[in-house]
């Protein structure tokens, strides 16, 4: 929860809700950058369409999110971006993972299986798709 939902004496549930989004996907959108670009290079625009599909529209981020958030993983070294050509004929900025990214994106996938782990064994599991069948076990 972040400091104004902590500290204000009447907090509203929206105002707690979207800060807990954006501190959420402070953490998350890097991570699925990353993963993205794990599977091979990509221009700002097709990562905005690919995690709003993928995600089902759970990480979808605007352009105005996407970028400074490149420029960031760029200035760390965890991505590179040169410009080319797409398939349209277009020049497009295509971004990739660089080595020291993969490594950072292979010790951050751990960190986040250890956390829904964790949420887990809280009880706090991911929903199951709809029409995914779920076994319970037996009362002893």
């Amino acid at each position: 929860m972040g400091y104004y939902a902590r500290h204000s004496k009447n907090p509203t549930v929206e105002a707690m809700q979207m800060r807990i989004e954006r501190e959420l996907m402070r953490g998350a959108g890097p991570v699925a950058v990353l993963k993205l670009l794990q599977r091979g290079e990509m221009y700002g625009y097709e990562m905005v369409e690919t995690l709003s599909e993928q995600t089902k529209g759970v990480l979808g981020m605007g352009q105005s999110t996407l970028y400074p958030m490149l420029y960031n993983l760029q200035a760390k070294g965890l991505i590179t971006s040169r410009r080319r050509q797409a398939d349209s004929g277009r020049q497009r900025r295509y971004y990739a993972l660089t080595k020291k990214g993969a490594r950072r994106l292979a010790s951050e996938t751990r960190q986040w299986q250890a956390l829904v782990r964790a949420m887990g064994a809280l009880g706090i599991d991911a929903p199951r798709e709809h029409g995914a069948s779920v076994a319970k076990a037996a009362p002893a």
